[in-house]
């Protein structure tokens, strides 16, 4: 059983959505600690090409696990939790994490890129966009130091405020008041329960809360059918418009609609008939799918799509070591010194797990969705943990504790 000494769990929220603050029982850990003036790193094609093609690299991977399953992930919402992350690491754990996330760009390179990229993100009246970040520390420094620069790196580039807190009941109504205030209610909690070997909490939360530029009527609704991948068929209300960029690359066709400000658009591609949904990921290159986008032609579309919600979850763990930085979640190699000074020299910090989890509804007005990625890195501990998994047939007693003898013992062949 592995025995789980601490654990420190770096979570990203993203909302975006359609459409009275608490009171904080926290310290502010941030005193004295207060964003300096950095440089950054316009954005420019480097950044672009890196981020499409993680994004692009998550989503293949997300779909091929998910499959015949709906799937929706938020590529800068893991993005963001990743980079805040990367900036604790260290030695081969940082190479890995930087390869991954920027390609050739080092993590203070690719903190300079956010930094701007994130700027530059329009916000107006109807279509905002706000992000907010936030650190919440376990008020315990005699088993973890926070090391000052990464405070100071993530009030710098990602505007964090931090709060030193008891991590009791109180703390998780105030971590999840902050949550559904930041997020406008879409989400209204995080944390259910904090653990006693949780030490800190990153959140980030971005709202993006838009309508169309050109709102569907009653008329424009009419049913339709809509046939799943199983092939199976329903009926569904369809959203009917006129669009004026349309897509097409050969293999697939499609449209942008845009939102209220111009600045903000949905994008929509069909594979051709010939070819399957999963074929047509696969195949998807940064280049290609630039390319379609960048060049939409200015041709009628007249465009039918369904209004759809769903929800959608999925463990990255697996994905991100596939993906190339396995050494982040080895709780022996794994270096996340730069994130704090553990009290025994023998203990290491690794990640333990990264959890992403989605929303979205898209109906006639605009365009609600919203995401959650949580990164959890514990604490590997003094002891070499063992591992048991019950994945085959087992064997099973209930023991009379004074002689040992079995009460009731069993064999599990299936389940």
């Amino acid at each position: 059983m592995k025995r789980k000494i601490m654990g420190l769990l770096l979570v990203c929220v993203m909302i975006i959505n359609l459409s009275g603050c608490k009171k904080v029982y926290a310290a502010d850990l941030m005193s004295g600690v207060k964003a300096n003036s950095v440089s950054s790193k316009a954005v420019d094609e480097t950044f672009i090409n890196s981020q499409m093609r993680l994004a692009l690299e998550l989503f293949k991977s997300s779909a091929k696990e998910s499959e015949n399953k709906n799937v929706l992930i938020s590529p800068l919402s893991i993005q963001l939790a990743l980079s805040m992350t990367a900036n604790g690491a260290v030695g081969q754990t940082k190479m890995e994490m930087e390869k991954l996330l920027g390609g050739e760009l080092s993590i203070e390179e690719l903190n300079q890129y956010l930094y701007s990229y994130v700027k530059s993100l329009p916000s107006e009246e109807k279509s905002k966009l706000e992000i907010a970040n936030s650190i919440w520390w376990r008020d315990t420094e005699d088993i973890l130091t926070v090391e000052k620069d990464f405070l100071q790196t993530n009030a710098d580039y990602y505007g964090a405020d931090a709060y030193k807190a008891p991590f009791d009941g109180q703390t998780v109504k105030d971590i999840n008041d902050w949550v559904k205030e930041k997020t406008d209610g879409m989400i209204d909690s995080i944390v259910d329960e904090i653990d006693k070997f949780t030490m800190m909490y990153l959140i980030n939360a971005l709202v993006f809360d838009a309508e169309w530029e050109n709102v569907y009527t009653k008329s424009d609704i009419r049913d339709g059918t809509f046939s799943s991948i199983s092939g199976k068929k329903s009926v569904v209300p369809m959203m009917n418009s006129e669009e004026y960029k349309y897509l097409d690359d050969g293999k697939s066709v499609g449209f942008i609609k845009d939102y209220k400000d111009g600045k903000h658009s949905f994008a929509a591609l069909l594979p051709n008939e010939d070819i399957g949904i999963y074929n047509y990921i696969k195949g998807q290159t940064t280049e290609g799918l630039l390319e379609i986008l960048n060049n939409a032609k200015e041709e009628l579309v007249k465009a039918t799509m369904p209004k759809f919600s769903y929800e959608y979850e999925i463990g990255m763990s697996g994905i991100l070591k596939a993906l190339g930085i396995p050494t982040a979640f080895d709780e022996s190699l794994a270096d996340f010194s730069k994130m704090g000074k553990l009290s025994s020299k023998d203990d290491n910090l690794y990640i333990g797990d990264v959890l992403h989890k989605t929303f979205i509804s898209v109906d006639e007005l605009g365009t609600k969705a919203g995401a959650v990625t949580s990164v959890e890195v514990d604490r590997m501990g003094m002891a070499k943990p063992n591992y048991v998994k019950l994945d085959r047939p087992f064997v099973y007693m209930i023991i009379d504790n004074a002689t040992s003898l079995p009460i009731f013992i069993g064999a599990v062949m299936d389940i």
